[in-house]
């Protein structure tokens, strides 16, 4: 079985749902388990164990949220070697921002010793170039994107390790 962790920071709810998508995805591919986390409640044990760790929270600025940023900053992010993506919310659809927030995330996670993924424009549609972004709250092709960044991840740990 292949842990999963999605760690996530939601102040309206959007980005909360957003990862239950995420979840959604990762759950579709055999033999996988998933724990969604609020950055509020870390399950430091369960993250020791995962394979993967899926980020997510609001762009605020054109950046991650400063909760998100002070979590990778922050030494209970023990995530080297762990294989990475990201998700973000904005509450603007051509705000921009989304990308400047996933690669700041990114960022974090190469400092921390991750392997970064999202299956870009290569694996099926749709694409999630750097990961998944959505306008408020996730649907249409926005709620595509995220449970296909879940399957893409999901299916890339198991190519990678096997199915421990």
């Amino acid at each position: 079985m292949i842990n999963i962790a999605i760690i996530y920071h939601s102040e309206t709810g959007n980005t909360e749902r957003m990862a239950q998508m995420v979840a959604e995805g990762c759950r579709s591919v055999e033999g996988t388990e998933v724990k969604l986390m609020s950055l509020d409640e870390v399950d430091s044990e369960y993250l020791a164990k995962c394979y993967a760790v899926i980020l997510g929270c609001p762009n605020y600025e054109g950046s991650c949220s400063w909760q998100m940023k002070k979590f990778l900053d922050g030494p209970e992010a023990k995530l080297a070697g762990k294989l990475g993506g990201v998700f973000v919310t904005q509450n603007w659809p051509g705000g921009g921002g989304g990308s400047f927030a996933e690669m700041t995330m990114i960022a974090g996670m190469l400092v921390r010793g991750m392997l970064i993924y999202s299956g870009g424009i290569t694996v099926g549609y749709p694409p999630v170039h750097f990961g998944a972004v959505a306008c408020k709250t996730p649907q249409g092709i926005d709620q595509e994107r995220a449970v296909k960044l879940g399957q893409n991840i999901a299916t890339k740990a198991i190519e990678l390790c096997g199915n421990e």
